[in-house]
Parts: C-alpha cells; sequence; structure tokens
C-alpha cells in the first residue's frame, strides 16, 4: 500500500511539472549540460561571461553580490573590480541598467529577470544550454537573428563574437571560416556550459550547500545502517 501511495505520488508530480517542460522545449532536441555546481571556477568564469554579456538587459533582482562573493569564494575587491558594472554596491541586489520602458521599444519586450530561469523545471539547464548555442542567422528577422529552440526570440545573438555568426542549414548549424569568433567550438561549448551552471546556481543558491552536504549525510546513513545491522546480530544470536 505504501509502495503504491509513493508511486502515485511522484507520478502526479510529473504529470504537473511535464506540461512547462514539453511547452518550453517543444519538439526539441535538448543536449545534455552535465553541470557541476561543485567546480567554483566554472561558477566564476559563468559570472564574468553573464555580466560582461548578459546583465546590459537582463537583472539578477534575486541576488545579491555580497552573497555572490561568499559562494563564489570571491572578495569583495574582485567582485567590485571584475563584476560591479556602474556604482552598484557590494551589499546590493544584481540589476540591470537597462530601463523596462527602453527594453519594451528596441525589442519589443522588456527583457526578462533571470534569477529563477534555471528553476522549477525538469531539464531547464538542458534547456538554457541548448538555446544559447542555437541561434542563427535569419536577415528576415528584425534584429538578424532567429532561435531554433524559441523560434522568433526577441533576442539577439549577443554571444555571436565568441561563437561567430552560425548558419542555419538542412544537416545543422555551419559557421564559415570567415565568420567564426573568437572561440574554438569546444571552448565556446564550455563558456556555455559556465554560464548555465551560474544561471543554475542563481536560481537556487542553497543548492551548492544541500548538494556538498548531501555526501555527509550519505555517508553518515550508510555508518548507521551498518551500525544498524550489526546490533541486530548482536541482538539476536543468543535467540537464534
Amino acid at each position: 500500500m505504501l509502495k503504491s501511495r509513493i508511486s502515485a505520488f511522484f507520478a502526479a508530480a510529473v504529470l504537473l511539472v511535464a506540461p512547462a517542460f514539453v511547452s518550453a522545449a517543444g519538439d526539441v532536441h535538448l543536449e545534455d549540460a552535465q553541470i557541476d555546481l561543485q567546480d567554483k571556477a566554472s561558477l566564476q568564469r559563468g559570472a564574468g561571461l553573464f555580466m560582461n554579456y548578459c546583465a546590459a538587459c537582463h537583472s539578477l533582482q534575486y541576488m545579491r553580490y555580497s552573497r555572490l562573493a561568499e559562494d563564489l569564494e570571491l572578495t569583495p575587491e574582485q567582485v567590485e573590480q571584475f563584476l560591479i558594472k556602474g556604482d552598484a554596491k557590494i551589499g546590493e541586489v544584481m540589476k540591470t541598467g537597462l530601463a523596462k520602458g527602453d527594453g519594451q521599444a528596441w525589442f519589443g519586450k522588456a527583457p526578462p529577470d533571470l534569477s529563477t530561469t534555471a528553476r522549477g523545471k525538469i531539464g531547464q539547464e538542458d534547456w538554457i544550454y541548448t538555446f544559447l548555442k542555437s541561434f542563427y542567422v535569419d536577415e528576415s528577422r528584425p534584429m538578424g537573428w532567429n532561435n531554433t529552440v524559441l523560434a522568433g526570440a526577441s533576442m539577439p545573438n549577443v554571444l555571436w563574437d565568441l561563437q561567430g555568426k552560425q548558419r542555419k542549414t538542412e544537416e545543422g548549424f555551419v559557421i564559415q571560416e570567415h565568420e567564426r569568433g573568437r572561440l574554438s567550438d569546444a571552448d565556446y561549448d564550455r563558456a556555455i556550459l559556465d554560464i548555465t551552471a551560474f544561471l543554475t546556481y542563481v536560481g537556487e543558491p542553497a543548492r551548492l550547500q544541500r548538494e556538498s552536504l548531501g555526501v555527509w549525510v550519505i555517508l553518515f546513513l550508510s555508518f548507521f545502517t551498518l551500525l544498524a545491522y550489526l546490533l541486530k546480530q548482536e541482538y539476536w544470536k543468543d535467540i537464534h
């Protein structure tokens, strides 16, 4: 009975979250991001890339620079020198300098806050990773770009100088040699993985501590199980 109830609970949970995931991904094949939130160097690189390429339009209104410094093992001086743009202070939240009205006028839609974009949906990390790799030149669009994961996206490929001008073909994507970006394909994939990891961390900062603590919890439970088994053997040996 208990087993059937647990199975029913998980089935219901999947049915609740599945529609949101399916609607976001559609029929697009999502690549496996395989992020590692314990890789602080990756999170640091992702933070730098986000602030340099994304923060001009997108805010992280639920994240403070001071929390970022603590979790990513950065000094306040490093955050102020390399991550903070403008006159923001270390204790403030990570807002964008783009006014909502300007974003609406320039892009047709105000760029959303990305604090929780990687949270709450199954496979959302894979969606972000694939989305950032799937921009291609589309001269029919107002900004000259489109995206296979989110067709008609109201944003350009802000990372084009790193990736290059990717064009869509029947076989997939291709970048002409004279249109290549500053990074190799492998380095660009690494950069996108770093940004994805950073946004995943921002979506749930406590996950860093939870995952590191989880290892010790498993070890404790394993030790306790062994201890309980030995105690059971000792208690029942005279009875048998």
